[in-house]
């Protein structure tokens, strides 16, 4: 992607270019880019950038609420749930016959509040080392 700054720097060297009489293609095939990236940077809409991170975006009307979400940490956190994981939590609900929230949504959430790390018993991975010293092995008499 090339930045804003280089954006307005190629357009305005060709918008020169072809001031002096220079032919759009031969003067885009320099500068590196197709003719038609520079009609569509000259066009002033690509000139102020990706807006895209700016965008507004609505939260989905099937988006989990804030009440929904307080639920599935006060359930994930009881005492029978706090050390297991949420692909064991959602079965053991469904046979008591609840449904809160599917394996994912638990997850998501979990994740969101720093809680998925190491739930249940198991254990920080530990990194193994080589060994320090070799013994060769022992074989019997040929």
């Amino acid at each position: 992607m090339t930045l804003v700054e280089d954006r307005q720097m190629i357009v305005a060297r060709i918008t020169e270019a072809r001031r002096k009489g220079a032919r759009l293609k031969p003067a885009c095939q320099l500068a590196g880019i197709d003719a038609r990236t520079f009609q569509r940077w000259g066009g002033g809409g690509s000139l102020n950038g990706d807006r895209r991170p700016q965008a507004q975006r609505p939260t989905p009307a099937h988006a989990l609420s804030q009440q929904e979400r307080e639920r599935i940490l006060q359930i994930a956190n009881e005492s029978r749930f706090a050390e297991i994981p949420p692909a064991r939590i959602v079965p053991m609900l469904a046979d008591e016959g609840v449904y809160i929230a599917s394996e994912l949504s638990f997850s998501r959430v979990l994740r969101a509040y720093g809680q998925t790390r190491h739930r249940g018993r198991s254990k920080i991975p530990q990194r193994k080392r080589p060994p320090s010293t070799h013994v060769a092995p022992v074989r019997g008499n040929c």
